[in-house]
């Protein structure tokens, strides 16, 4: 007989709400900031654009173009891009911002016109680093590609 060897890990339960984020534009990197903050019931993770494990999850909706001009949020398996996911993300966090959420009622392609200005203006307004954001030790375990 053998004897048996008791393994002790814990397992991560699959994250169900994704953040895909530019990693180089400090809009996007403040918004993290902003939303990490906020997340008190500690659902979301969050991946950079510009990561290997987003081309791995996303995979044919990776932005094929290399242009990372929205946030994608995966939420239970389906993907929200442009102002329909800042609002879904709102919606998910306290008091106030689920407020936001009542925008939805505007067609989407007036918001996403609105998001549009905003996303190509984004470098010139709030810059770019030269490199993705490097979560604290604290953080990493929120981000998927750290």
């Amino acid at each position: 007989m053998t004897k048996t060897q008791q393994l002790n890990f814990e397992l991560k339960p699959k994250p169900t709400h994704i953040i895909f984020f530019d990693g180089v534009c400090n809009l996007c990197n403040n918004s993290v900031n902003f939303i990490i903050e906020r997340d008190k019931k500690d659902i979301f993770y969050f991946a950079s654009l510009q990561s290997d494990e987003a081309k791995n999850m996303l995979g044919e909706k990776y932005p094929a173009s290399g242009t990372f001009d929205t946030i994608l949020y995966l939420e239970k398996g389906i993907l929200y891009t442009y102002s329909t996911a800042i609002l879904r993300i709102c919606k998910k966090l306290p008091l106030p911002y689920p407020l936001f959420y009542a925008f939805v009622v505007i067609p989407p392609f007036i918001r996403n016109y609105a998001y549009g200005i905003i996303s190509r203006n984004r470098y010139k307004w709030f810059g770019k680093k030269d490199q993705c954001m490097i979560p604290t030790p604290e953080l990493k375990a929120k981000f998927l590609d750290s």
